[in-house]
């Protein structure tokens, strides 16, 4: 009997991966066509998709990866905006200095909230991300001197050289940042502390037996993840020239954990389907009906219920995509 060798197909050539890279080329075209076709709501538009994605891709490693159900991850987008609605009220424009605040305030309110909820698990974490969250949200309507409920203009957005107040290259910063999000993701996910984090969400008493202790992992994973919803809280911000505390609400938080089980909890380019997915669908049924929400909940519903790895699931497996 003749002896073939069969060569393994290299990882690179997956399905998943070949669609993946043709979402982005898609994406990178976008630019392109809202100038040929001089229609600045299509770049705005996915403008809005790349920020919420990004949102749902820091949810999803807590989430996702962690089963840590935060109704509270909104209130860093919050966060985000406010950081450069605030630097720009008293004059700084720098969009580097923007970027360091909004990295450090992000990571000192994340690591001391994700330490008390993290203590807890199950429906007492959800409820403490809750209550947190809201705590939040109601400081800023608080800070009249900040525009209070009412939310503060930005004046001065943040200044990055010939970039500044270009939509086109905000969507390509955007878009660069989306995908570097994902690649460092992969990394961590293939990595021993993706290892520890999933194992973590499975059964963390049998990973504390076997000596290592989760709650620095899960800290961790919670802090990054904040981390990345911030930065989308930053894009927001100079995407729409406005800080608002409606961005902390607990449904804007509930909207985020939509778009993650939406694409597929747990797969990497899932959240990015998802958001895409929930935006646009959004955005079709308001043009139909002004009872736009009576038909666009069954409809979440019935793809959470039937399609149990969501929107990505349909094409690639969790495992094929990490």
């Amino acid at each position: 009997m003749m002896n073939t060798r069969v060569t393994p197909r290299p990882a690179g050539w997956s399905w998943p991966v070949a669609l993946t890279v043709l979402v982005f080329v898609l994406l990178l075209l976008v630019p392109v066509y809202a100038s040929m076709t001089d229609s600045s709501y299509v770049l705005l538009q996915f403008s809005r998709i790349l920020v919420f994605a990004l949102a749902a891709v820091g949810l999803n490693l807590a989430l996702g990866y962690g089963g840590l159900v935060s109704f509270g991850h909104a209130m860093y987008i919050g966060v985000g905006a406010y950081c450069v609605a605030i630097a720009s009220h008293y004059g700084a424009d720098s969009g580097v200095l923007h970027l360091l605040l909004v990295l450090v305030v992000t990571a000192v309110v994340a690591a001391p909230v994700g330490l008390i909820a993290l203590r807890t698990h199950g429906i007492a974490f959800i409820m403490i991300t809750l209550a947190l969250a809201q705590m939040f949200y109601f400081l800023a309507v608080g800070l009249k001197q900040y525009g209070g409920d009412e939310g503060l203009p930005i004046r001065q957005l943040s200044r990055f050289g010939a970039l500044t107040g270009s939509h086109e290259g905000l969507y390509l910063a955007l878009l660069a940042c989306l995908g570097a999000s994902l690649l460092l993701l992969r990394r961590v996910i293939r990595s021993r502390f993706g290892l520890i984090l999933r194992a973590s969400s499975m059964d963390a008493r049998r990973v504390q037996a076997v000596g290592t202790s989760p709650l620095g992992y899960r800290l961790l994973a919670y802090v990054l993840s904040a981390e990345l919803c911030a930065l989308a809280g930053f894009f927001l911000a100079n995407l729409t020239a406005f800080a608002s505390p409606a961005y902390m609400a607990w449904t804007a938080s509930g909207e985020l954990i939509i778009m993650v089980l939406l694409g597929g909890a747990g797969t990497l380019v899932g959240p990015v389907v998802g958001a895409a997915g929930f935006l646009l669908l959004e955005d079709v049924l308001k043009g139909l009906t002004d009872h736009w929400m009576i038909i666009m909940g069954p409809v979440i519903i019935l793809i959470v219920l039937f399609l149990r790895n969501g929107l990505w699931g349909m094409i690639a497996s969790p495992k094929e995509d990490r």
